[in-house]
């Protein structure tokens, strides 16, 4: 099959097909008289793993490391499950990061009075290098809700100087 039906039957983009044969994931696909790539069934399991696997997140390294894996039929579970549990690892690590940012921009949002006056609580943050986050809940600030501080317990940036 041509480029564009292994790129239907595996879900990975023929871009994608021909950039992963560049950087070496899948090895060099048999080619017709004509220079035309043709792939076999092996070939689209081969896609469709790969596909799977850049799905769950892993990188081309990862997936090159999880072919050599199953490829390898003398391979041990115990290989394959370190580099699941790495990944587990990285992605909660990001998943972190993310909700960190998330609570930062939620702070910033609750400070901004989204109305016609030019101040912005959202870009003095940006302007800051310590952006605003919220703090751990207390008694003392649980259910303040004056205009200094968002209901939902976080710190607004105080206003930059000039």
């Amino acid at each position: 099959m041509n480029i564009g039906e292994a790129a239907k039957a595996s879900g990975v983009s023929a871009k994608m097909i021909r950039y992963y044969e560049s950087v070496g994931l899948i090895p060099p696909i048999h080619r017709t008289e004509s220079g035309y790539r043709a792939y076999s069934a092996s070939d689209v399991h081969m896609l469709r793993f790969i596909r799977r696997a850049r799905d769950l997140g892993f990188a081309v390294a990862e997936i090159h490391d999880l072919l050599d894996l199953w490829r390898d039929r003398s391979r041990k579970s115990a290989d394959v499950k370190r580099v699941a549990l790495q990944h587990i690892q990285d992605l909660q690590r990001r998943i972190q990061e993310l909700q960190q940012m998330s609570d930062t921009l939620q702070a910033l949002t609750a400070c901004c009075a989204g109305d016609e006056r030019p101040d912005c609580p959202i870009l003095q943050g940006l302007e800051t290098a310590d952006l605003c986050a919220p703090p751990p809940p207390t008694r003392g600030n649980a259910n303040r809700t004056d205009s200094a501080q968002p209901a939902d317990g976080a710190t607004c940036c105080p206003p930059k100087q000039h």
